[in-house]
């Protein structure tokens, strides 16, 4: 098999991985009390607005047709733009269908081992690589240069992150904020591991991807304590969804 299908294989396993691991957990109860009409719209959402934020994070960074439809299903597309596309797409879809509940908790561990398993597809296809090095476990991809296997890095940090989600909600710490919490940590990683790759300067000095990542901490912080001083309002929040919902 040629190594630019591997890309598309294991990101159909990583799909696959993300839904089995969502329909195996326990629904949250803020989850459970949706229709199932709602539910299907919230799981559409992530898939079509990961999909349509992926590929125009690609094109905003290294240019190239929006409409080139092979690289729709082999490559062009990035990973850190995608998730914002699904949390926004998902954001909207609540808004629209006026449901008030959380339900990022649901979602965070599953989209950490599927993010896990996603990534050696660009281990495989000799995408996203790092800088050449010298350390005992650089890799050699095309050009016969050991580099930061910036793949298998980032592999590493969903599989922690996994098992620190699995600690959380067993103990049940940052409950309603967990999907913030990993995406946060995930743009503060991506930031710092921009350093080791070899995307070209953007403005200021910093990648393209790094101002992704920036804006993406900064609007779930603010975000976070948008959501803290309404739990903090004593005032009982209502939800206007046809299946009405309170929020704990």
């Amino acid at each position: 098999m040629p190594t630019r299908y591997y890309y598309t294989l294991f990101m159909l396993l990583a799909l696959a991985v993300f839904l089995a691991v969502r329909q195996h957990m326990p629904k949250s109860r803020q989850l459970a009390a949706l229709s199932l009409r709602h539910r299907l719209l919230l799981a559409w959402a992530i898939l079509v607005g990961g999909a349509l934020g992926a590929k125009a994070g690609y094109l905003a960074g290294s240019g190239g047709s929006f409409f080139d439809w092979p690289t729709w299903l082999i490559d062009g597309k990035t990973v850190t733009t995608g998730l914002i596309g699904a949390y926004l797409a998902v954001e909207l879809t609540k808004f629209l269908l006026g449901i008030r509940v959380k339900t990022g908790d649901s979602y965070a561990l599953p989209l950490a081992l599927a993010l896990a398993v996603g990534r050696w597809g660009c281990y495989f296809h000799g995408c996203c690589f790092g800088n050449p090095t010298d350390l005992p476990w650089g890799i050699t991809f095309h050009d016969g240069i050991p580099r930061h296997p910036t793949q298998l890095y980032e592999v590493a940090f969903h599989l922690i992150m996994a098992g620190v989600l699995g600690l959380f909600m067993y103990f049940g710490l940052l409950r309603f904020q967990l999907l913030k919490f990993y995406l946060i940590a995930y743009g503060v990683y991506r930031f710092l591991t921009e350093f080791i790759r070899p995307e070209p300067a953007w403005a200021l000095g910093l990648t393209f991807y790094q101002w992704v990542c920036l804006v993406m901490v900064l609007g779930l912080a603010v975000q976070w304590r948008l959501d803290r001083e309404l739990a903090a309002d004593p005032e009982p929040t209502e939800s206007p969804a046809a299946e009405p919902v309170a929020i704990p």
